[in-house]
């Protein structure tokens, strides 16, 4: 399909598509497979781009920090460039494969997987990842000196589906998109005793990656590590990390109107943080995952790492307001917990926080519903019929 002139590819078209798409000078739009975008919307977004990005880039679909969908267009030579970059911050020259377990759609598994592959010469294994487990397990076991690219939410699925098994052929495991997940690293090592894992960060806009740190027992796992070659971090007067990098995106088209991208601008990735003293980026949360409720500031990713310390399995949360209007937030547990892990959850709410702290609710579902990318879907978590209320404050 085209659209002003660009090819538009859905993921699934086969790789040979993809490759075709790159070689050509014109620019492609790379889109999931199913998404909650229209025709209509597309055709809206793409009319927007200008002649000076219509070609030698490429343009990914991604939500951002605002939840409203969004296309960001980058230079290939960029991506490129980034790859090879990360292949040696990633010591990975002995990595001889890199086997698929997020959607190609996704930036992390876009550049650091399929553009690494094609630049490094890598071969590059398709599967459907934890949705077709079986098939999964045997390119686990297959494929010598392999690559993972992981989000921390598929963790607790690996173990649940994997539990017990070693796999020995992945030598590099690489984390980002969300919380690394620091409560299961002794898990990971034990079923990848080979590997060496990564804590990335980044956002859409980086094309992927600003930050990276090599993950070791005990790490605080907000700490994301050192800016990369190419990449210059600040914080900003409200605590909000900005960046500017050699590879970031050059254009993004929202709400029908595209805006150039200018290289000597400070951007904000969505999150906020501070920098230590030896210069690694330790996040406190999304900005919109930060919040005062009766005066105290709540962190949502302290929130999350307090109860991934307790509860094996997949966690979520999504804001809401209480009957004063005052902000606060629901917590969202799968699949449904008994009433002695509720129990051992409020127990350690009442240790480390005040009540200010608390969730509004505890609420269980049978399945955590995901974005194709793996993440939680807090849209459809906040409206799926089947959840039910675990406990809920008197307010």
């Amino acid at each position: 399909m085209k659209i002003n002139g660009l090819k538009v590819i859905r993921e699934g078209s086969g790789l040979e598509t993809i490759e075709e798409a790159w070689s050509e000078k014109p620019t492609f739009v790379f889109l999931p497979r199913k998404s909650r975008v229209s025709d209509d919307w597309l055709n809206d977004q793409l009319s927007q781009v200008p002649e000076s990005h219509a070609n030698d880039r490429f343009g990914l679909l991604t939500s951002g920090s605002t939840g409203e969908p969004k296309i960001i267009l980058s230079l290939k030579s960029r991506a490129e460039k980034l790859s090879l970059v990360l292949h040696d911050l990633q010591d990975s020259a002995n990595v001889q494969s890199t086997i698929i377990s997020l959607p190609l759609s996704y930036s992390f598994a876009f550049v650091n997987q399929w553009t690494w592959a094609k630049v490094t010469g890598r071969k590059l294994v398709f599967s459907e990842g934890l949705k077709e487990p079986e098939d999964f397990l045997s390119k686990l076991i297959l494929h010598e000196d392999s690559m993972l690219c992981l989000v921390g939410a598929q963790v607790p699925m690996i173990i649940n589906n994997y539990g017990g098994m070693i796999f020995e052929n992945v030598i590099r495991i690489h984390f980002a998109g969300g919380p690394f997940p620091q409560t299961h690293f002794d898990d990971i090592k034990s079923m990848f005793p080979n590997a060496r894992v990564f804590n990335n960060f980044g956002c859409a806009e980086a094309m992927p990656r600003l930050t990276l740190r090599e993950a070791h027992p005990g790490d605080a796992p907000n700490d994301v590590g050192m800016p990369i070659t190419g990449v210059k971090l600040r914080i900003s007067e409200k605590e909000e990390v900005e960046f500017i990098s050699d590879y970031r995106a050059d254009g993004q088209i929202s709400s029908g109107i595209f805006k150039e991208i200018d290289d000597s601008s400070w951007l904000p990735t969505g999150d906020l943080g501070r920098i230590n003293s030896e210069g690694s980026l330790i996040l406190s949360g999304r900005t919109n995952s930060v919040f005062k409720r009766y005066g105290e500031k709540i962190s949502l990713m302290q929130i999350l790492h307090l109860v991934n310390e307790i509860w094996d399995y997949d966690v979520a949360i999504y804001r809401e307001e209480d009957s004063s209007r005052e902000p606060g937030y629901v917590l969202v547990l799968s699949p449904m917990p008994d009433r002695s892990a509720i129990r051992g959850i409020l127990g350690e709410f009442r240790k480390r926080f005040p009540r200010t702290h608390w969730p509004l609710r505890i609420e269980s579902c049978k399945n955590m519903p995901k974005l194709p990318n793996g993440k939680d879907d807090i849209l459809a978590l906040r409206s799926i019929s089947e959840k039910k209320i675990e406990w809920s404050q008197r307010i």
